[in-house]
């Protein structure tokens, strides 16, 4: 059995200033994570005022996960080479600035430079959140209670998303869906140079041939999965998409096991369970992040809810998840991340299947409440322990890469998994039977057990890949960090 040797790196931060540097980074974040949804419910709006044809009305969500996928391995390899400190600020005051012209768009021209721009300065901040956290925060309980924050505002941010866009789009404007990260985002960008520890910088080399191809070939793969989910698998711009992704990321992988100063070190991935949490990292949310997208039309379409109403409805979801994640930490201590991963993995299958036995008449109590609980729970289960087998025995030189990947895995996962079932969506609901309600209901049948099915890959790779010591087993100078 393998065992992950202990961290190196070491922090600075002390216990008084910890609540102070975890607002600022967990805020960060889950502004950030918000983002990926909020303007969802807020389409029909958007489309009315700023006169959106329905081609362009999908690049409003997906402009921001282009830009924000594609670039995010680069994002890593700045904040190591730059100062991680230095680039999440100027990350977030990127994102502030664009959500301000966002929010002040006068055409849908404007409105769509500004969300990709939105996703260049995620791109900047989101991979050196994980990084500061484990510079910031000692291995063991410290650092345990600071991800599972982190995992918090990483699964819940869709849901939260969802309900802010509806409170925002009812009682004001979609507009203000976007404004609203700027206070937020001068908090942020004022306080960190303040708070956060900075590590040494890694000098050396930039690996440009890497973050060239690696960046291109990302972006390559995100746009050909969302152009597939808008056009269809053979739409020829998809199909030129997906065949650029393949030789500009086998020309990275080939260029980085030769690079003195890799952008991906390979290593990371020669542990096995490392190697398991990232895979789990690319399975788990293209199996759960897709259903935020099938249970919005679920509540609008099936139920008729308002924007408003749509948004609430998520409120169990992501209450369970937060109530999940604050006692992640006290029970990592115990069992170890491998228990914690199969049970969270196996509460997302079931919350899957259960959701694909929708009635074509059913109501929000008897029929969406339980699966979303347990879609919380799961959720809350899962994406910390994942945090922390990535982030364990990473030298501080390899934090914002270890960082940089799990974030590229994480996003593109839930790109990819909502571009596959959309199209399961599609397919379905064109061969199902009886009414148009009845059409729908096929369709969303189907593409929750399509999640369900890709989730349940993930529980077998945790039950079968990932094998971490229970914390007694564990070697001593890590036991008593």
């Amino acid at each position: 059995m393998t065992v992950l040797s202990p961290v190196s790196n070491t922090s600075s931060t002390t216990d008084r200033g910890s609540g102070a540097v975890l607002a600022v980074l967990v805020g960060a974040y889950l502004m950030i994570a918000v983002d990926a949804t909020v303007v969802n419910v807020a389409l029909p709006a958007l489309q009315r005022q700023l006169r959106f044809s329905a081609t362009a009305l999908s690049w409003v969500p997906n402009a921001y996960s282009l830009t924000f996928g594609g670039l995010l391995l680069l994002g890593s390899r700045l904040g190591d080479r730059l100062g991680r400190r230095r680039v999440f600020t100027t990350g977030v005051l990127v994102f502030t600035l664009a959500s301000l012209l966002g929010g002040l768009a006068p055409d849908s021209g404007w409105l769509l430079a500004a969300r990709g721009a939105q996703g260049v300065g995620a791109a900047l901040s989101t991979p050196n959140v994980l990084a500061l956290i484990a510079t910031n925060f000692a291995e063991g309980r410290p650092r345990n209670r600071a991800l599972g924050l982190y995992s918090a505002a990483a699964s819940a941010g869709a849901s939260v998303g969802l309900v802010l866009g509806g409170l925002l789009t009812s009682w004001f404007s979609w507009r203000w869906s976007l404004l609203i990260n700027v206070p937020v985002g001068l908090v942020v960008a004022l306080a960190a140079p303040r708070l956060l520890t900075e590590p040494p910088r890694h000098r050396g080399s930039f690996d440009a041939g890497g973050a060239v191809t690696g960046t291109l070939g990302s972006t390559a793969l995100v746009y050909g999965f969302l152009r597939a989910a808008e056009r269809g698998w053979g739409d020829p711009l998809a199909v030129g998409g997906f065949a650029a992704a393949l030789v500009l990321l086998a020309a990275f992988v080939l260029h980085e096991r030769r690079a003195a100063q890799p952008l991906l070190p390979l290593e990371l991935l020669r542990e096995r369970s490392r190697a398991g949490a990232y895979l789990n990292l690319l399975l788990m949310p293209a199996g759960m992040f897709p259903a935020f997208f099938f249970l919005t039309l679920a509540f609008q379409e099936l139920l008729g809810y308002s924007a408003l109403r749509t948004g609430l409805a998520f409120l169990p979801l992501t209450l369970s998840m937060f109530a999940t994640v604050r006692l992640v930490p006290k029970v990592l201590g115990r069992t170890g991340t491998r228990p914690l991963l199969i049970a969270g993995a196996a509460l997302l299958v079931g919350s899957s299947l259960w959701l694909s036995r929708l009635p074509e008449h059913g109501d929000y109590p008897t029929t969406l409440l339980g699966p979303l609980l347990l879609m919380g729970l799961g959720a809350g289960l899962t994406f910390m322990p994942m945090s922390v087998l990535v982030l364990t025995g990473v030298s501080p030189a390899r934090s914002g890469a270890a960082a940089g990947l799990l974030q590229t895995l994480q996003w593109s996962g839930g790109t990819v998994g909502t571009a596959i079932l959309v199209s399961v969506y599609g397919t379905a609901t064109r061969h199902g039977g009886g009414s148009p309600t009845a059409h729908q209901t096929h369709g969303l049948d189907a593409a929750f057990a399509g999640g369900g099915a890709i989730m349940l890959l993930g529980l077998l790779v945790a039950v079968l890949v990932i094998r971490t010591p229970r914390p007694e087993h564990q070697p001593a100078r890590q036991k008593a960090r």
